[in-house]
């Protein structure tokens, strides 16, 4: 048997750490927006080459707070990519704002940046380029885009999927005006539980931000501006500040894992891995026509996979006030039907990485 994912191993790997980190935490008697909280947030804003980090409930709340923070409200656009999670558009909406949707390249399934160009209107405030699965998008031709334009347009970088990749020597979350990530528990960087952070170095939007967060809050009770309630709590800050210790290690060990699949499948292209950048490899996806085929054949020898994701935005119901007809976005809507992700975490045993490319060649196309 090889699982798709395991989160008992990197428990197993750090738990001295994360026990001594925990006992920590409840021994205080302190759980909210305390000093575990202050000190991930300089160490993530370190990490990331930013000066300011904001730590919040999630990864959603923390796009969305990031909008709301560089002032996108109705009437607005904001563009992003049909393949992406469905939280980065939902949090377009709770703003108010519409979701404008551009196609992605079929080598690297990024946004293209030339179609990228056509969408933007009068009505655009921001862009939100996703580092999908690990790798960055092209940011050098979007950022020129968006501050060329008058007004200038704000990009929000998502990087729920990037902890730690780079774009041209940097890490991403340092590029745009602001930047996003989930520390959901699959991800590079995962708590165990929900949360997020908001990135930037511009220190306005980090004190809009820290208002937002706990309603709009300069000090207890009284609200400058209307916020809400999205706070990183004290254990995940624990936990997340141990993990971010081992980070450039699982990063280095999930490079290793695609290195070998990429050297050793033949029946199916593995994926490309951009040369501006270096990939972290959330997820590793390939690609096959016959795609659900493939994942039977997989699941029949005792291997996981999984989709990420099945249904492009603008093809959900939920999402049909977006205005797109099917064929519209044609690459996000072929990887929806092609896309498969295989086994890929730090721990995944080299042996388990043969297995699994040689399962895949043994499938006939």
């Amino acid at each position: 048997m090889v699982p798709f994912f395991d989160l008992t191993k990197q428990y197993e790997s750090i738990q001295p750490e994360i026990d001594a980190a925990t006992a920590r935490v409840l021994k205080s008697g302190w759980f909210i927006l305390g000093p575990e909280v202050k000190a991930f947030e300089k160490e993530f804003a370190a990490y990331i080459g930013a000066a300011h980090a904001i730590g919040v409930g999630s990864g959603t709340e923390a796009l969305h707070l990031a909008l709301l923070a560089l002032g996108v409200g109705s009437g607005d656009e904001v563009i992003t990519v049909p393949n992406t999670a469905v939280a980065t558009v939902a949090a377009i909406e709770m703003t108010g704002a519409r979701a404008v949707l551009c196609d992605v390249r079929p080598d690297s399934m990024l946004i293209d940046v030339e179609q990228l160009a056509r969408a933007i209107t009068p009505r655009t405030k921001a862009i939100i380029p996703v580092h999908l699965f690990g790798q960055s998008a092209d940011l050098d031709p979007i950022l020129h885009l968006a501050h060329a334009h008058a007004p200038r347009i704000f990009v929000l970088e998502d990087c729920a999927q990037a902890h730690g990749a780079t774009y041209r020597g940097k890490r991403v979350g340092a590029y745009g005006d602001i930047a996003a990530f989930s520390f959901y528990p699959t991800k590079n960087l995962g708590a165990y539980g929900d949360g997020g952070a908001i990135v930037t170095n511009d220190a306005a939007l980090a004190e809009r931000v820290d208002l937002l967060r706990q309603y709009g809050w300069r000090e207890r009770y009284s609200s400058d501006i209307k916020g809400t309630n999205s706070r990183l709590d004290e254990l995940q800050a624990a936990v997340l500040r141990v993990k971010l210790r081992h980070l450039d290690a699982w990063n280095a060990a999930r490079r290793e894992r695609a290195a070998l699949y990429t050297e050793l499948l033949r029946a199916i292209a593995p994926p490309r891995e951009m040369a501006y950048g270096q990939a972290v490899y959330h997820l590793y996806v390939i690609q096959s026509a016959r795609r659900d085929e493939l994942a039977a054949h997989l699941q029949a020898r005792g291997i996981g996979t999984a989709i990420q994701y099945p249904h492009a935005i603008h093809r959900q119901p939920a999402y049909a006030n977006l205005g797109y007809r099917e064929g519209d976005l044609p690459v996000a809507e072929r990887l929806a039907r092609e896309i498969l992700s295989l086994p890929l975490y730090p721990e995944l045993p080299l042996d388990d990485v043969r297995a699994v490319a040689q399962a895949v060649n043994e499938f006939k196309p």
